[in-house]
């Protein structure tokens, strides 16, 4: 984080000791130190008193530090849209190739398990839409784009909302005829 940066610089312009400063934000020495070599973060109440010593704002004392949280934060997303996306493309392959095995190995016991497989799927496919929701992603160049950690500008992004309504119909067709077409095939191989 930079703020430790900033908290030294700020410190040593004003020609002032850790121990000074420590004194003025109600702290110890150890703290103030702490602070500038990244081992710990000031709290909030802390950061208010820093930006009324040093005379900044809040802005220029944790400016740096927004930008790495907002990247952080952007990172988490990717990772737990990948992270979703890989479980729920999974449970939905098992979900269509097990459904004859199942049904044919135990009748129509075989729905039981093969439920709880549907069921895993579609809450992964639930929890897939949530962070493509919270992150304003639904066609798949705006997703790439957010996995390139990059944004759309505001034309691609007015083009892309205009494909919305089609690419939703052709998914859900295509995915019920390759999944009609895989039940089909399987039953043919075990029934």
């Amino acid at each position: 984080m930079e703020v430790g940066a900033q908290i030294k610089k700020y410190r040593s312009h004003m020609g002032i000791s850790q121990e000074e400063l420590a004194e003025r934000v109600y702290v110890s020495r150890q703290t103030v130190s702490n602070w500038e070599t990244g081992k710990n973060y000031p709290d909030i109440h802390s950061i208010l008193l820093l930006s009324s010593v040093f005379n900044v704002s809040l802005d220029q004392l944790i400016k740096g530090d927004i930008e790495i949280m907002k990247k952080e934060v952007e990172e988490t997303e990717i990772k737990k849209l990948n992270m979703y996306g890989v479980i729920y493309a999974a449970f939905l392959i098992l979900t269509v190739i097990s459904f004859v095995p199942f049904h044919s190995l135990m009748g129509w016991y075989g729905l039981i398990p093969w439920g709880a497989v549907y069921g895993v799927a579609v809450c992964f496919a639930w929890k897939t839409e949530k962070v493509k929701k919270e992150n304003h992603l639904s066609t798949y160049k705006e997703i790439v784009a957010f996995m390139e950690g990059k944004r759309l500008d505001a034309l691609e992004e007015q083009q892309e909302i205009g494909k919305r309504p089609y690419q939703m119909v052709m998914y859900a067709l295509g995915s019920a005829a390759i999944a009609f077409l895989v039940i089909y095939l399987m039953a043919k191989l075990f029934l």
